[in-house]
């Protein structure tokens, strides 16, 4: 019983405590200055418009204030940065990519496959209907990947009205490389450490043999389409990017891939 009653008495301090702390509180909103209050709901409306869809927030400790200026804090969730609404004087939080877009801005950074490239051609097509005069820029580092989807994306690239102008910033391998090519002629451009691989089309097959045999037969079409591309693309003989895809997997500098006619030009300081 005695255990029992002292166990009562600790559970009702522990809740008499709480109340009190909560009273506190109420106590000290209540008395708030008037300015505080109106910032703290000033935060409470930006979150809500920069995110939107009701994701977490970065939720701000007791006693904050918004940063002179206004700007939002950044929320949880994907990337974002602080950007500068065009022709007004508001900041918001954004995805990375957003006001790369809004710069006509393209960035392949993943395998390419079919959800990549529609993302790539998207921004292109759209991009372009806004404005074909200008140049957009295409930024690659990439391991390449899907060869009907890189394609698409080159079609794209020829297609609209707009110079698309290319530069491999980490790694163009495989169709990336193709992609890196088929840049404005000119304008395609590679930092000083970015590397570039080129190889011949791979497949993977299984099943019956029939199903085999009509892929092998795609691959060895897709395998003369390319090779007559990458020739067209660096100035090189059929014979001689036949050779080199041959030969596997064949990485290059920046330099050799300057050379070699996939780039233009190297940009940025040299390791000199």
């Amino acid at each position: 019983m005695h255990a029992r009653g002292a166990q009562r008495l600790h559970s009702a301090g522990l809740l008499f405590g709480a109340f009190l702390w909560l009273a506190r509180g109420a106590i000290a909103l209540t008395h708030a200055p008037i300015g505080a209050a109106a910032a703290r709901r000033a935060q409470r409306a930006r979150c809500a418009a920069v995110e939107g869809g009701g994701g977490q927030l970065l939720r701000a400790p007791t006693g904050w204030a918004p940063r002179r200026g206004g700007g939002a804090r950044m929320p949880f969730g994907a990337p974002k940065v602080a950007y500068k609404v065009p022709e007004t004087t508001s900041d918001d939080w954004v995805q990375a990519n957003e006001p790369l877009y809004r710069e006509r801005l393209v960035f392949l950074g993943q395998e390419i496959d079919d959800y990549v490239c529609n993302q790539c051609i998207s921004s292109l097509l759209f991009a372009d209907a806004e404005d074909s005069s200008e140049p957009l820029f295409l930024y690659i580092n990439s391991p390449g990947g899907s060869v009907i989807a890189g394609l698409a994306l080159y079609d794209t690239m020829q297609h609209i009205d707009s110079d698309v102008l290319t530069c491999n910033i980490g790694m163009a391998a495989s169709m990336a490389s193709f992609i890196l090519g088929a840049g404005e002629r000119g304008k395609r451009t590679a930092l000083p450490s970015s590397r570039v691989m080129v190889h011949q089309p791979m497949g993977g097959s299984e099943g019956q043999a029939e199903d085999v045999r009509v892929e092998a037969e795609q691959i060895i079409k897709i395998k003369g389409t390319l090779v007559t591309m990458y020739s067209h693309m660096t100035g090189r003989t059929r014979e001689q990017i036949v050779a080199d895809f041959e030969g596997g997997d064949n990485y290059m500098s920046a330099e050799q891939a300057l050379e070699y006619g996939l780039i233009d030009r190297i940009i940025g300081p040299t390791h000199d």
